[in-house]
């Protein structure tokens, strides 16, 4: 929907513009503006890094990587486009890069983002303080790697495959629209979470923890022994029974031949 300025008289409309044609560059601006107020695409999360590469080729690195109030690491990606580029299999594979990070690993690249930013806060303080711990060994560290992309835009390929991974999967992705609008000569800019919605985003916080349940139920379920035996108790032979069964009817047959149960082996 388009943006107007309402006036006594009338609805004006707002025209949409592009960030390159208001010569924003994303890293430059962008990143460097939403580094510090990270509440405009995600709330109470606190910045770890920026730019932040601990592999091999450092051509690859995360344009911000935050950590919330739960301790889950958040990788956010940036781009100006308006279809949002490849940004989903670049988050993707970041947040497999992060996913085994330690605490002490996240203190590390605090402090060398802070070190490069002339500061001199003590990072270890920082994070704990963030988290109201005591120690590091308060909580669960980095249990689930959540994803924020931000763009002016998503194509419907971006958007169709996060749903999925979020409905299916039981992912935690996030799609923030930066959408620039010329205005009396100077820039607007409508920030809108579009997925999840906002209205439905405990719902589907509810899906994705029963559909996790279901996994573990099945998961649990396929590791059972489902084994089955033939069992001869007093000359009579039954096929097949399964394990559960088998114990039970040799536990009965024991107890009526006149053993004692606390004789009967665990």
């Amino acid at each position: 929907m388009p943006l107007f300025h309402l006036t006594h008289d009338s609805f004006n409309r707002i025209d949409a513009t592009r960030f390159d044609a208001m010569q924003v560059r994303e890293r430059r601006d962008l990143q460097r503006l939403l580094r510090s107020q990270l509440d405009v695409i995600v709330p109470e999360c606190m910045l770890l890094a920026e730019e932040f590469s601990s592999w091999e080729d450092s051509r690859r690195r995360i344009d911000l990587l935050a950590i919330d109030k739960h301790a889950n690491l958040v990788v956010i990606e940036l781009k100006r486009s308006d279809d949002g580029g490849h940004l989903d299999l670049q988050a993707l594979r970041y947040a497999a890069m992060v996913s085994t990070m330690t605490f002490e690993q996240a203190v590390d690249a605090h402090a060398e983002y802070l070190r490069r930013n002339h500061r001199e806060d003590d990072a270890r303080a920082a994070l704990l303080d963030f988290l109201e711990w005591d120690d590091s060994t308060d909580g669960s560290f980095a249990e689930t790697v959540r994803i924020v992309l931000v763009s002016a835009d998503f194509s419907k390929e971006i958007t169709t495959t996060l749903l999925w991974l979020n409905d299916e999967h039981g992912m935690d992705i996030r799609c923030v629209r930066l959408r620039p609008y010329a205005f009396r000569g100077e820039m607007l800019v409508d920030v809108q979470q579009i997925i999840p919605l906002p209205e439905a985003a405990q719902y589907q916080v509810q899906l994705r923890e029963r559909k996790n349940e279901e996994r573990r139920v099945a998961a649990a379920m396929s590791s059972r022994d489902r084994t089955k035996f033939n069992l001869t108790l007093n000359g009579v032979t039954e096929e097949r029974v399964n394990k559960r069964k088998a114990v039970l009817e040799v536990v009965r047959t024991l107890v009526g031949a006149g053993v004692q149960p606390d004789q009967i082996a665990p």
